[in-house]
């Protein structure tokens, strides 16, 4: 080969590559918290994913981790450009990767609202919270709101101790579903979940209410939001909500629980997470494995 074929070689492979990182580099990145196990979170999202991807006209892919801050991580990285968090895993997104909260699942009857509770089993002789001093408990994540802040709070509130203090043993399951499944094998004497993965773990025989009794809920939270990073271009963003929250006019939506549609939100509507967090004085670390 000659030099200047050699050359011309050369200038197209570079050419070729360019292309592929820059097709690579318009891909989308959808990251999924673990609140349930990563396949079934998968494929709760897919009618989603496939949506955005065709609206946008752009690949979607989806990234899950092992837990709720390697979604975080990954964001904060510019890794993942869009993310389905729980309120909590969203505040520490907007601190750490400048996440905008953009919408919101509606269940179908009506609510975007969800809560937190308590889980024991069901012959267990507890009847409060107080009643679970020095036992084994299960929370489901640092970062989780319905699984970690919702019930600190509760804790806190109702007794002056953190969990830590309180509990005999306190542990992470690190999913809903598996601190369900924690209570009904009674491998713990409780745990901290919400109202979704109940009647969905219920609806799926996984769980009845004779294993698996509800202690007390929580005041309603805030929907877990979609959320994209706060630097992608305007137009991007606002292509992206539209996407969303007008697909439920061409497809049956998905998401996390039984969703209807999607409706839009800004970041103030999660101010009450915020303002938990300041009141509990919790620390970065503390919300972090």
């Amino acid at each position: 080969m000659t030099a200047k074929k050699l050359i011309a070689a050369i200038i197209v492979i570079g050419l070729f590559l360019g292309a592929v990182i820059r097709l690579q580099a318009e891909d989308l990145v959808m990251g999924l918290i673990p609140a349930e196990n990563n396949e079934e979170m998968i494929k709760n999202f897919e009618p989603m994913r496939a949506h955005l991807e065709k609206k946008l006209g752009r690949k979607v892919v989806v990234f899950t981790a092992t837990d709720y801050t390697g979604i975080i991580e990954a964001m904060r990285k510019k890794r993942v450009d869009i993310a389905w968090f729980g309120p909590l895993s969203y505040y520490l997104a907007e601190q750490e990767a400048g996440a905008e909260a953009f919408a919101v699942g509606v269940r179908d009857t009506g609510e975007s609202t969800y809560r937190s509770i308590f889980v024991v089993p069901g012959d267990s002789p507890v009847k409060t919270l107080k009643d679970l001093k020095g036992k084994n408990v299960a929370f489901v994540d640092p970062a989780s709101t319905s699984g970690g802040l919702m019930p600190t709070y509760l804790v806190k509130k109702e007794t002056g101790m953190m969990p830590s203090e309180f509990f005999g043993k306190f542990t992470y399951a690190g999913s809903h579903d598996a601190a369900e499944l924690a209570v009904k094998n009674k491998t713990v004497d409780a745990a901290a979940d919400n109202d979704i993965t109940y009647e969905k773990m219920i609806g799926k025989g996984l769980i009845s209410k004779e294993s698996n009794r509800i202690l007390l809920e929580s005041p309603d939270l805030p929907g877990s939001p979609l959320v994209y990073r706060g630097d992608l271009p305007s137009k991007l963003k606002k292509k992206i909500q539209d996407a969303i929250v007008n697909a439920h006019k061409e497809i049956k939506v998905s998401g996390y629980g039984v969703i209807t549609r999607y409706d839009a939100v800004t970041p103030a509507d999660y101010q009450v997470i915020r303002d938990m967090v300041k009141e509990l004085g919790l620390k970065k670390e503390q919300l972090s494995k």
